[in-house]
């Protein structure tokens, strides 16, 4: 999802005491080095495929043994009620940093992640798109992660974050819509009601089999319309080439397995006639290099990944 700033902050407040009592009871164990090695970086698993402990991102997610232990966590996510993907409680160290980077994947394209703050201290700030926060326990904030973007804990003590992926919901856009009417936050944080985990949605579909050529144009024209310099005419009768042979292929073929050379050829194809277009002199507004993009976006994700591959945490650009 795309937002007209960098940060907005969600018209909604939470106890902040009782997440950070429910964080405190888990056990040292549950705490797991950051999936792409960032010092001072760690995580607990709370939704995931299958609710194993795992950061792989795409299959059908559950509830992990962590998340089943925290009654008030499940309770506010009953109520923004979202379809969850993969969730974590995430950690910064003293002295730790998320290094500043922007987020392309297919991944980051279908999801927003809720910022909401469980322990913290004023050192720890957050800067996205030239813009910079400091999230205060208990609120929930959305950042656009296509930006440039990185956190600093210059503080002296660990920041935990709960974080929160969704493709969205009616009662998250109702929150939205709010926050961008410039609603005010409430006095008081919101009471549980209790909740129960088998209450939450969880997501069963988060990636396609096989990319519609709609889908596949419309990735494709959000990446053209963030371009900072001027795209050849080469580069885009490439890129227009390959979505009308992908439509042709996807109308004869549809998801039949025995096409899938043919899909992967398309693909091979418009990769290397790109790379000798200069595609990767084209960069986006967030200093990515188109060929870059395309490849994370859309290349990689046309068709589903062989097995193994499909989950894999999707890496910091």
């Amino acid at each position: 999802m795309e937002f007209n700033r960098s940060f907005l902050q969600l018209p909604i407040r939470f106890d902040a005491e009782r997440l950070a009592s429910e964080v405190a009871a888990l056990p040292a164990s549950a705490w797991v080095p950051h999936p792409q090695g960032f010092p001072g970086n760690d995580a607990v698993q709370l939704v995931s495929v299958g609710g194993a402990l795992t950061d792989d991102w795409a299959g059908p997610m559950a509830a992990t043994e962590h998340l089943v232990r925290m009654p008030y966590t499940i309770a506010l996510m009953e109520r923004l009620g979202g379809v969850w993907g993969r969730s974590r409680l995430m950690g910064l160290g003293p002295g730790a940093v998320v290094p500043s980077h922007f987020d392309i994947h297919y991944y980051w394209r279908t999801h927003i992640r809720i910022h909401i703050p469980v322990v913290t201290n004023p050192g720890v700030r957050f800067l996205c798109g030239g813009d910079e926060v400091h999230m205060a326990p208990g609120e929930a904030w959305l950042f656009d992660s296509f930006r440039m973007h990185e956190v600093r804990n210059e503080g002296g003590e660990k920041r935990v974050h709960l974080v929160l992926d969704t493709v969205g919901s009616a009662p998250i856009w109702n929150l939205i819509k709010a926050a961008n009417a410039g609603a005010p936050l409430p006095e008081q944080p919101w009471a549980s009601t209790g909740a129960a985990p088998e209450q939450l949605r969880f997501e069963t579909v988060n990636q396609p089999m096989l990319m519609s050529p709609w889908e596949i144009r419309c990735h494709i024209d959000y990446l053209l319309e963030h371009t900072a310099t001027e795209v050849g005419q080469r580069i885009r009768d490439t890129i227009e080439r390959f979505i009308f042979n992908w439509h042709a292929a996807w109308a004869e073929h549809g998801a039949n397995e025995a096409a899938v050379p043919a899909y992967r050829q398309l693909i091979r194809s418009a990769r290397e006639e790109l790379q000798g277009s200069g595609a990767s002199e084209v960069l986006l507004d967030n200093e990515a290099p188109l060929s870059r993009a395309l490849d994370a976006l859309v290349f990689s994700r046309a068709l589903a990944p062989p097995a193994g591959q499909a989950g894999a945490s999707p890496k910091a650009a």
